[in-house]
């Protein structure tokens, strides 16, 4: 079996986005004392994109492309996008619960700060392999490639940051608004997981409809419904008249990482961080015209 390895400027960039990562993760483990679940997240983020990464350049040195059970054009940048993502969580989240209100220059410290540095590089590097492989106009490529799919990919990761936001402490089960806001972000994020699968496993052509016209009639479904989300959303948690607090409690203030207050707030921001997605895939999805594969 001949071993492939050309240079170029995506391989460079998959092997700096590999190097930051186990540099991110190793470090982390070896002193970092990592002491509730938030750090595991973080080791997940890191060694998950690491070992994902190293897959497809080891695919791809080997010539293995067509032999893999997924659809190439669309599988390595939906992983690239996927890692960036992971990598920049940590990126927030490592600092946030494992930096903030520590003093001095430990040792633990040290390899604390070491740890979200090459996070922060890691995501750069994960960036740049998107940036480079998505596809340029004219191009016939996947529709991962496109601005639609690397928006279905964004959209679902804002998705399961809001599942980890409003289940713990729970705070959809206050009402039946709230409880639909739930519905809203389930159902899109289901059948936006199911595009990103079927894109990616080849599956569109056995679709017994057309999946362009299905992904427009979607993309204005998800519009509407993330639309009454996030309006209704901070009227229910945050307008005293319906049961909700407007002002921040004084504890938060000294809470490590986020209160339950706190992590209200960030699902009404990310609510209408997946409206805005969702409107711009719904604008690229009714001009785009690409290739299934």
């Amino acid at each position: 079996m001949a071993v492939v390895l050309r240079s170029s400027p995506l391989l460079w960039a998959r092997v700096a986005a590999m190097v930051f990562a186990c540099v991110a993760f190793s470090v982390a483990l070896y002193g970092a004392n990592l002491t509730h679940g938030t750090g595991d997240w973080c080791i997940f983020c890191w060694s998950f994109s690491f070992v994902g990464t190293l897959l497809i350049v080891l695919v791809e040195m080997f010539g293995l492309q067509t032999r893999a059970p997924v659809s190439w054009k669309n599988f390595p940048i939906t992983f690239a996008c996927y890692a960036s993502l992971l990598c920049l969580s940590a990126s927030i989240i490592f600092p946030l619960y494992f930096l903030k209100g520590y003093a001095g220059r430990s040792e633990m410290i040290n390899c604390r700060i070491v740890s979200t540095v090459f996070s922060c590089l890691a995501t750069i590097a994960y960036l740049s392999e998107v940036s480079l492989s998505k596809a340029r106009p004219g191009e016939v490529s996947g529709y991962m490639a496109t601005a639609p799919g690397l928006l279905k990919v964004c959209e679902t990761f804002v998705a399961c940051i809001i599942f980890v936001f409003i289940s713990e402490p729970v705070s959809y089960d206050q009402n039946g608004a709230t409880k639909w806001c739930l519905a809203v972000y389930c159902i899109c994020f289901i059948l936006s997981a199911a595009i990103i699968v079927m894109c990616v496993g080849e599956c569109t052509g056995f679709l017994p409809f057309s999946f362009a016209r299905f992904l427009s009639s979607y993309a204005l479904l998800a519009v509407g419904l993330y639309l009454s989300a996030t309006i209704i959303w901070p009227i229910y948690k945050f307008d005293e008249k319906h049961g909700g607090r407007s002002h921040r409690p004084n504890s938060c203030g000294s809470s490590i990482g986020l209160c339950p207050w706190d992590k209200v707030l960030a699902i009404s921001v990310l609510s209408a961080v997946n409206f805005i997605l969702y409107l711009a895939d719904l604008i690229y999805s009714a001009r785009l015209v690409f290739v299934a594969v």
